[in-house]
């Protein structure tokens, strides 16, 4: 299956022919484009807020339609053995399809290129010799920038050819990482397109380690559900959550390549900050405690603490009559709004048109005709909201979450039977706030005060989430995240061994049930693209200690003297060899990340400096001006580089709380690089990895 430069055949130069092909569906696209342009909103709407909404869809469909010069416009090319029907090729009637990241159609409607996650293309992906689908030949194309360069082809009904790794899709892979993430839509390998293309009800969890592609699996899943359920997203809403912004900045462009501008992106933080701000942290082991999934049910007494048994009947005046509510039927109505375990706000609301009805049923006995006007009136006179006020009052979830880690007694009435008192004494503020706004709340605060503004009212559900690097999320995290698409689905991305918080995950089915999603399907990747096989087959030595039993990757890129394993002799010269590494590194092409402990920044940001070495921060794209990021460990995962420089691991895992959180933090260290890596060190390395 070599791949070609140039091919003859007896009528026309191949490669000549599929250039003009792109040409042709470049030109295609452009007049897409300008006819979306041109369209006259006014002959077809009514009035402005039609217009306005109208207008931004157009906007919108101009955007998705623009033509991306150095990403090619398709990938592959099918030519299937019989024709396929119509329907299945968005009204193709021919056997050979263009495979791309969108679908182009010509003046009269016929499609130049298919859309990737067209049901015909997914041949593309799945056929093999042991089962080609009826496709005779699977046509890849090579690229240089924008323009097409290559071809190769892959008969899969010929017996005479023998099955050959694909050198175009190889070089792909290893294309140099410059710049943000790039998708994956045309190295997309069988076992993750089958996650990619699962249906929208179901919930999947995909454990992957390093360079499987995990993330890139979850952001075409959801350009695919997208595609497949465009109608019904578009009303209830796509969202991906990731650890950081600078991870988020780093995947942003993956979904607009693919022609899909809806997908809002958040971290955990920004989905929970909107009632506090965020200004404090918390120590490690307060931390801990308040991401328990226990907190829940703390926050639930707490909240129903405030109701309480009504000691006066309701006396309800309508004119010159007097209507009387017993304190006991009062006491009925709130025992039943309990058993119904409704949101708090909403039996709040509930209550006074319960007193209200029970007003009406006395009226009604006395020979009146009141209606549900009345019922209103009723509900909102003066001793009907005292009364709710004194049995059911209106509770601020801040305000709660306030008095629970200020107040002892109040913790303790509340947490009796599921924290100890030590745990009680570890999330106790020792200078506790005087109100809301002068609190110094942390991140695990923000999370207890979103818990419980959905006990009192109901958290909007979206219809389809991704969780990023979920393995860093406590349980309380979970249930933040899992109300965002309790009434959707899910689609959960990590890797237990990159768990590198003190309350990371032990196991996806723990992480799942706070989630609320127990009964998601979990599939493992465990073949890399990503990570040379001598730099995964090193970090994999942490696997036994940092997470026994999880499968080892098997990278399928072979990469000799990839890696790089230096002793420098002496603390004082580390700094020196460092630079010269990354000095090293930059001679190669593409991007080159400087990881090292948090604590060593500093002294390293001061090294590359004084040696005339700009470098960027993590989320930067690389510039003229400089390849090089510094990078402190504690930001580095989910980012790539060309070539890693390490710097003294033994001060990476010395930087956490524990050694096994330290290892954990190595290992995300060392699988960063997708050509080389280079460890420097003049303390003993961990023995793991000596």
């Amino acid at each position: 299956m070599p791949a070609h430069e140039f091919e003859s055949d007896t009528t026309t130069d191949p490669l000549a022919h599929e250039r003009a092909h792109l040409a042709a569906s470049r030109a295609a696209l452009r007049a897409m484009r300008e006819d979306a342009q041109a369209l006259d909103i006014r002959d077809v709407t009514a009035n402005w807020v039609n217009a306005a909404v109208l207008q931004a869809q157009i906007d919108e469909r101009i955007k998705s339609l623009a033509d991306l010069s150095h990403t090619p416009l398709f990938f592959g090319r099918l030519d299937y053995l019989h024709v396929v029907g119509a329907e299945e090729a968005e009204g193709a009637e021919g056997e050979q399809f263009y495979i791309g990241r969108r679908h182009v159609h010509d003046a009269a409607g016929d499609p130049m290129v298919i859309d990737w996650r067209a049901p015909v293309s997914q041949p593309f992906y799945r056929a093999s010799r042991k089962d080609p689908l009826d496709v005779g030949r699977r046509r890849r194309f090579g690229y240089t920038g924008g323009d097409l360069t290559a071809y190769e082809d892959e008969h899969l009904t010929d017996p005479a050819e023998a099955e050959q790794t694909s050198k175009l899709l190889q070089a792909e892979i290893e294309r140099p990482r410059v710049g943000p993430m790039r998708d994956i839509v045309a190295t997309i390998q069988p076992e993750q397109d089958e996650i990619v293309r699962s249906e929208l009800g179901g919930t999947v969890c995909v454990q992957g380690g390093p360079g499987t592609g995990k993330t890139a699996v979850g952001l075409h899943r959801v350009a695919y559900l997208l595609y497949a359920h465009r109608e019904r997203l578009a009303r209830t809403g796509t969202l991906v959550v990731g650890p950081n912004r600078s991870f988020l900045h780093y995947i942003e462009q993956v979904l607009p390549a693919l022609g899909e501008l809806e997908v809002k992106q958040a971290t955990v933080e920004d989905l929970v900050g909107a009632q506090v701000e965020v200004r404090g942290t918390d120590e490690a082991r307060a931390a801990v405690v308040k991401g328990d999934a226990r907190m829940a049910e703390v926050l639930r007494r707490a909240l129903r603490s405030h109701v309480t048994p009504p000691t006066e009947p309701v006396m309800v005046v309508r004119g010159s009559r007097r209507w009387r509510v017993p304190a006991y039927e009062i006491e009925e109505m709130v025992q039943e709004l309990l058993a119904r375990d409704m949101r708090y706000g909403a039996a709040h609301e509930a209550l006074p048109q319960r007193i209200a009805h029970a007003v009406l049923v006395r009226m009604e006995e006395a020979g009146e005709a009141p209606d549900d006007r009345v019922q209103n009136a009723v509900a909102r006179t003066p001793a009907v909201k005292a009364a709710v006020k004194a049995v059911w009052p209106a509770v601020d979830p801040a305000k709660l979450v306030l008095r629970l880690l200020s107040d002892p007694e109040f913790l303790a009435a509340h947490a009796q039977g599921l924290l100890s008192e030590d745990e009680q004494k570890a999330i106790l503020w020792t200078k506790p706030a005087r109100s809301v706004k002068s609190a110094k709340w942390s991140a695990a605060d923000a999370v207890l005060i979103d818990e419980a503004a959905d006990l009192v009212a109901r958290t909007h559900s979206l219809g389809h989430v991704v969780i990023d690097e979920a393995q860093d999320l406590s349980p309380m995290q979970y249930r933040a995240v899992g109300r965002r698409c309790s009434t959707g689905s899910a689609t959960v991305l990590g890797d237990l061994a990159q768990g590198t918080t003190p309350w990371s995950t032990q196991s996806w089915e723990q992480a799942l049930h706070h989630l609320g999603k127990a009964d998601a399907v979990v599939e493992e990747l465990t073949a890399g693209f990503r990570v040379p096989r001598d730099v995964i087959a090193y970090a994999s030595r942490l696997l036994p200690v940092i997470s026994p039993g999880l499968t080892a990757v098997e990278s399928v890129r072979e990469s000799p003297g990839s890696l790089s394993v230096r002793e420098v002799a002496g603390p004082e010269a580390l700094d020196a060899a460092v630079v010269a590494a990354c000095e090293e590194a930059l001679g190669h092409e593409g991007s080159t990340g400087l990881i090292a402990a948090d604590a060593r920044i500093p002294a390293l940001a001061e090294a590359l400096t004084a040696a005339g070495h700009p470098y960027l921060s993590p989320g930067q794209e690389t510039t003229a001006e400089s390849r090089l990021t510094l990078v402190p460990a504690s930001l580095a995962k989910g980012l790539e580089y060309d070539y890693v420089v390490l710097d003294e691991p033994a001060a990476v895992v010395d930087g956490e709380p524990d050694a096994r959180t330290g290892l954990r933090r190595l290992y995300v260290a060392l699988t960063r690089a997708v050509s080389g890596l280079t460890v420097l060190h003049s303390a003993p390395l961990p023995e793991e990895l000596a």
